[in-house]
């Protein structure tokens, strides 16, 4: 989205509908996610009130979005409805033109773990804010919105080593043991926010742009996300089992685990000749 301003209408519906979520004790990051949802839709509709879209324009918006993977997709709906069921709440209309938008069934993709090579050639190029990034996300398996979130404050030692403690979706917290390498280049870092925003001062970096600083750095076909794909594979490849991989990641439902953790070839192999 860059630098462009929302337009004045749109901003203060926003500003309105983060006043609500906050009350609800919504977690920031969900909070971020889904303002960061609407103002893309405010940008593509600069010329229309929030209050004059109506669900012909909801539908062709998603629908112009052909590259979206199904579950990113869902997700904008998700932000959609609960923008538009605000609305309806607060008196802004009588009813949600979001409340007919078809539903988008949610897959089960493949783990796709960075290759190992890519991750060394990424990490060294990377400067250092873009570099512990990747480290984060590698060897912690942190989300981008958890990087965005992590204070020198958060770094902890529980007299067998060093853990992080890591502020999850849905407010839930979660610590995460540190290898020497990733503890060291927290240790050297001074309090307060590891990424602060040079645009909103006493703010940290938007998840968003925490996830731009490493696609540079990646090549195509590659994300952060990957990344954390690689954490957790090379962790069950360590001998850990579901439970834990699912405990680290922050995952409340086993079944999202299994799509991080891919299997070894000659594991597969193994099991087809027993078969056999």
């Amino acid at each position: 989205m860059g630098d462009r301003a929302v337009p004045k209408p749109w901003q203060g519906a926003l500003d309105a509908w983060e006043g609500w979520l906050k009350a609800s004790g919504a977690p920031p990051t969900t909070i971020g996610l889904r303002l960061y949802q609407l103002r893309r839709l405010a940008l593509d509709h600069p010329d229309i009130r929030p209050w004059d879209v109506d669900l012909d324009h909801l539908v062709l918006w998603l629908a112009q979005h052909e590259h979206w993977r199904p579950n990113t997709r869902r997700s904008y709906r998700g932000a959609l409805r609960a923008f538009y069921a605000w609305a309806v709440a607060a008196g802004h209309l009588d009813r949600s033109p979001a409340a007919a938008l078809p539903r988008v069934k949610a897959t089960r993709g493949l783990p796709r773990p960075i290759a190992e090579d890519v991750l060394r050639a990424a990490v060294g190029r990377a400067d250092d804010r873009a570099r512990l990034i990747l480290l984060l996300a590698a060897y912690g398996g942190l989300r981008r919105a958890e990087i965005a979130h992590v204070r020198r404050e958060d770094l902890h030692h529980d007299g067998y080593g060093w853990l992080l403690r890591v502020h999850g979706k849905g407010d839930v917290y979660r610590d995460v043991p540190l290898t020497g390498l990733l503890a060291a280049a927290l240790l050297d870092l001074p309090g307060g926010w590891l990424f602060p925003s040079d645009r909103r001062p006493g703010r940290p970096l938007t998840p968003e742009r925490v996830g731009r600083i490493a696609s540079r750095l990646l090549p195509e076909g590659w994300a952060l996300h990957t990344l954390r794909h690689r954490f957790a594979t090379r962790v069950r490849d360590g001998g850990a089992d579901i439970y834990v991989i699912a405990e680290l990641l922050g995952h409340r439902n086993i079944e999202t685990t299994r799509i991080y953790t891919r299997l070894a070839g000659d594991e597969l192999r193994k099991a087809v000749t027993a078969a056999a």
